[in-house]
């Protein structure tokens, strides 16, 4: 697995969590998901992504999006 498909399910992952949490619990869950959003946009514009960032130190190689 590359590090932008890890943060690509990353992102999902999260975001389905909170929306299952916000309906479950409190709608304050879905805070999480603007969250994750928010992260996404920035990252595509600046490049910066901290999961890619945690990704890599956990050895996963490189792919297209965050090389």
């Amino acid at each position: 697995m590359t590090i932008s498909r890890a943060v690509t399910a990353f992102a999902g992952f999260m975001v389905l969590l909170s929306v299952a949490l916000g309906y479950a619990h409190s709608p304050y869950w879905y805070w999480l998901t603007a969250l994750v959003g928010a992260s996404l946009l920035q990252s595509a514009f600046t490049g910066f992504c901290p999961a890619a960032m945690i990704f890599r130190k956990l050895g996963l190689k490189s792919g297209p999006a965050f090389s």
